[in-house]
């Protein structure tokens, strides 16, 4: 039996019918069928998960025992928590290190292997390979080259007459020693550029070359611009990312010395595993929700002062 679907468009409120085939009900059942795996993986894995954390963070649980309504107390135990503000700090520090050092690297990379050099396509390769290992490889791998005694990079210093520090031991080098290491994974942002590189037309180049445009003056405002749309969706998920660290911090330092490196991420996972304090747990995670999605919005909103898209006016 044919299905009859009725609809209302257009501002004059013309009625129009559409008639499904029963080739076309079944089309509609086999397309349900086929994405409700991921539909049910939505609701188990993401969707369930983000209630229940919602709900944990208004109560005050420590797994074992049954979990006792608290209201908005844990959120107000984080204004008096010195140790969230910590954390809150060398989060946004490691962000704005990590994510601009990363986009810089990136762009420079990009640009020499959008020239016409010799074994273009092997060096592409080669540093685009860092961004796909493990997270876990990377982070052991740094902390050997990072140790004081033995590691490669003081060892190359040494040759140079240069007493290296401590790194990783030291409160004042170990941030910075994570946002150095965290350009190790540039290349992803390296062929997104490499693309908007491409992408922008030769005859603005030919053009400026005419004019006398100097390589400088071309880059400023021909290679630049175009390629502010590039430049913000990898700003964009650089942050979201950043805001997200856990895995380096973890193996790396485990948040010392002393709390140095003591990221958001890693502080919500030693309160709800290591403490046991699910509930205030659960309201840390909705906190570090509202900055990435408050950050994101005023990316966008942002975007439209110096993001320049070739379709617009």
């Amino acid at each position: 039996m044919n299905t009859i679907l009725t609809r209302r468009t257009g501002t004059a409120g013309v009625r129009h019918t559409a008639r499904f085939s029963g080739w076309e009900r079944q089309q509609e059942i086999w397309f349900y069928a086929l994405i409700s795996p991921w539909i049910v993986g939505f609701l188990m894995f993401t969707l369930g998960p983000m209630v229940a954390s919602a709900i944990f963070s208004l109560t005050q649980w420590d797994l074992l025992t049954p979990a006792q309504w608290v209201g908005l107390a844990n959120f107000a135990e984080m204004v008096a928590d010195p140790l969230f503000w910590n954390a809150l700090r060398v989060t946004i520090v490691y962000a704005l290190g990590s994510v601009s050092l990363t986009i810089v690297v990136a762009m420079l990379v990009a640009l020499l292997l959008n020239r016409n050099i010799r074994g273009q396509q092997f060096f592409r390769v080669i540093y685009y390979l860092p961004f796909v290992v493990s997270g876990v490889a990377v982070a052991w791998m740094w902390r050997i080259m990072y140790n004081p005694e033995f590691g490669v990079i003081n060892l190359v210093l040494e040759f140079f007459g240069i007493q290296g520090p401590r790194w990783l031991a030291s409160s004042a080098w170990a941030l910075p020693s994570l946002i150095i290491m965290s350009v190790w994974g540039f290349g992803g942002n390296m062929v997104i550029f490499l693309a908007g590189l491409q992408g922008i037309p030769q005859h603005l180049y030919e053009a400026a070359d005419i004019d006398g445009a100097t390589g400088a003056a071309k880059f400023w405002h021909i290679t630049l611009p175009l390629m502010t749309p590039a430049i913000f969706f990898a700003l964009t998920t650089g942050l979201i990312g950043a805001l997200q660290a856990f895995t380096t911090v973890y193996v790396m330092t485990s948040g010392g010395p002393g709390n140095a490196t003591m990221v958001y991420g890693l502080y919500l996972y030693n309160n709800a595993f290591k403490f046991f304090k699910m509930g205030y747990a659960s309201a840390l995670a909705w906190v570090l929700f509202a900055i990435i999605l408050i950050v994101t919005l005023l990316q966008f909103k942002l975007a439209r002062q110096w993001v320049f898209y070739e379709t617009e006016a």
